[in-house]
């Protein structure tokens, strides 16, 4: 409910704050007092559009604050859900704010938010009924909602919902899958193609490098060949080879190494030297035999090196990292293959969940129009109390077909009917659906019969507002809506700018609004009424106005004893 409301810079408010309570509040004053621009305020906080033109002159900004207290878990889940985020305190702030420049911000508890986040907020907090508005009441989802909830369907419609949520889900599933088939069953050919490529081409880690040094050998073996036999020739083979001049020189050392200890050394060195050559002689006459040219083998390796070069260019990838991507491939195929078969598996599973959905929402169906009737009729007696015994209320249900093909048009969101409460107001005259109806008296009173009947089947909705729901009532129609709006206000947090004394004496409690001037500014105030004196005084203004007596004080001292007596009852 709204506990407080602050208002300042708004038009003749300059600056006002009202506590409001539980039950029915009544708001009273003179025409043109400001009750209108209060209740304006409470909807530019709730999303309306505003413009700079409302900013009080020679203020830069106007700016509406409400405290609303969510008492019940249904409303803090609601808040949440809108916020996206947790709601772990009993009260929700909202602010907005209007600048000279036309500038609008928004804030819940301190947090910025979107203007369309408030409307959203007051929709879900709010019912606001006027002689020009009408929000959530009008709106066929919601009543259909509450009709649910009058016909104690919940468990039923939260059957459908599950299983229309479980569609969707599959419709996002098939939809991606088969969106995706074609370039899927590309990627699945190029796969299967790139491992018999791989395959066939029998890689080997450290290949092309071996290969690249063989290509190599067998272009210059020729050359190799003779340097190596060379190298053969001049260590022992040819005349004066060094075997032989390292013969003599070990020869001579021997001689002479008696003769120093440092000629001993050399002779030993020589010495050493001797099975060096011998071996380097070995080894280089064994490379001359092997270094033969192969014309075969080179056309071969050079033939291998192409194919992985190739193979290189065409995967941009080394032939060590093919290897490696080749091991991922059957991975691959096996999750493009699984997807395959997903798509059809899904296909049969979307049809069974769709025809499942189907007999939900026809069951749903069923239920609905057994009990929209019986919404509209008790609403109907209440419209004769309200002055209106011959207009007649009916609820229309239009069913939405369901097509065949699970993947063609939308899924309802709460079923297959289309609920429209019908209003005919006279005999005569056409019936209309209730979001058409032009006369704002018979559309509040109208709501007021539905609210009325709906008011225990409502846990976050909590407040009501009726702006001069009495336009056009007398006295005796005053005292019946009085005593609708006092038993409304059991369940609920009404809200009522009234103008008739019938309908104020049953509020639990009542504000005065009048409109002071000075010599310089004219200024709206809104006073609370917290004596039976103070409530007395202005129920004689109500019924005389400045003309007002004794007796007629004494007249609105019996309306409001019998109204609390009514309510006591």
């Amino acid at each position: 409910m709204l506990r407080e409301l602050a208002v300042q810079n708004l038009a003749l408010i300059e600056d006002v704050r009202v506590e409001l309570h539980a039950g029915f509040c009544a708001w009273t004053g003179e025409t043109g007092a400001g009750k209108s621009l209060l209740l304006g305020a409470l909807g530019l906080l709730l999303g309306e559009r505003g413009s700079a033109e409302l900013i009080r002159t020679g203020a830069d900004e106007l700016r509406v604050t409400g405290r609303f207290d969510l008492t019940r878990p249904e409303q803090r889940e609601a808040a949440a859900a809108l916020l996206q985020t947790p709601v772990e305190e009993d009260d929700l702030i909202l602010t907005r704010r209007l600048s000279r420049s036309g500038r609008s911000s928004a804030l819940v508890n301190d947090m910025p938010v979107a203007v369309s986040t408030l409307r959203r907020i007051g929709e879900m907090l709010v019912d606001i009924h006027g002689q020009r508005e009408s929000y959530s009441l009008l709106q066929p989802a919601y009543q259909l909602e509450l009709l649910d909830a009058f016909g104690k369907l919940i468990d039923l419609r939260a059957k459908y919902v599950a299983k229309a949520e479980r569609v969707r889900a599959l419709r996002v599933q098939f939809k991606m899958l088969s969106d995706a088939k074609a370039s899927r069953q590309r990627e699945l050919s190029l796969v299967r193609f790139e491992r018999e490529d791989l395959d066939n081409a029998k890689l080997m880690p450290g290949e092309l490098p071996a290969l690249v040094k063989e290509r190599e050998r067998l272009v210059h073996a020729q050359s190799l060949a003779l340097f190596t036999s060379g190298v053969y020739a001049r260590l022992v083979d040819d005349e004066g080879a060094v075997s032989e001049v390292l013969g003599k020189l070990i020869k001579d050392s021997h001689r002479w190494a008696s003769f120093d200890a440092k000629l001993a050394e050399v002779s030993q060195r020589l010495e050493a030297l001797r099975p060096e050559i011998e071996d380097l002689a070995d080894t280089c006459r064994d490379l001359a035999e092997r270094f033969e040219a192969d014309p075969d083998r080179l056309d071969e390796v050079e033939k291998r090196i192409g194919l992985l070069k190739k193979l290189q260019q065409r995967y941009s990838k080394t032939p060590d990292e093919l290897i490696e991507y080749r091991d991922t491939l059957d991975a691959k195929e096996a999750e493009l293959q699984k997807q395959e078969d997903d798509l059809s598996g899904i296909d049969a599973t979307l049809r069974a969940a769709w025809a499942e959905m189907r007999d939900a929402a026809q069951v749903l169906s069923k239920a609905r129009a057994k009990v929209a009737k019986k919404l509209a009729a008790d609403a109907q007696k209440h419209l004769a109390d309200l002055g209106m015994p011959k207009a007649k209320l009916d609820a229309s249900i239009e069913l939405i077909a369901l097509p065949d093909d699970p993947m063609a048009g939308d899924v309802p969101a709460a079923g297959i009917d289309q609920l429209d409460l019908i209003l005919t107001a006279n005999p005569g005259e056409p019936a209309r659906p209730l979001r058409k109806v032009a006369s704002g008296g018979e559309l509040s009173r109208t709501m007021l019969a539905l609210k009325t009947v709906l008011a225990a089947h409502d846990p976050v909705r909590t407040l009501v507002v009726f702006d001069e729901i009495d336009a056009n009532v007398g006295g005796r129609l005053g005292d019946v809506l009085g005593q609708k709006l006092a038993a409304l206000g059991r369940s609920h947090q009404v809200l009522c700018v009234t103008h008739l004394p019938q309908v104020a004496s049953y509020a639990t409690y009542q504000w005065t609004i009048r409109k002071a001037s000075t010599a310089k500014r004219t200024a709206t105030t809104i006073t609370p009424l917290t004596t039976d004196e103070g409530r007395i005084e202005e129920l004689a203004m109500m019924l005389r106005g400045e003309s007002r007596s004794e007796t007629t004080r004494k007249e609105a001292a019996e309306m409001l004893r019998a109204a609390e007596m009514q309510r006591a009852g």
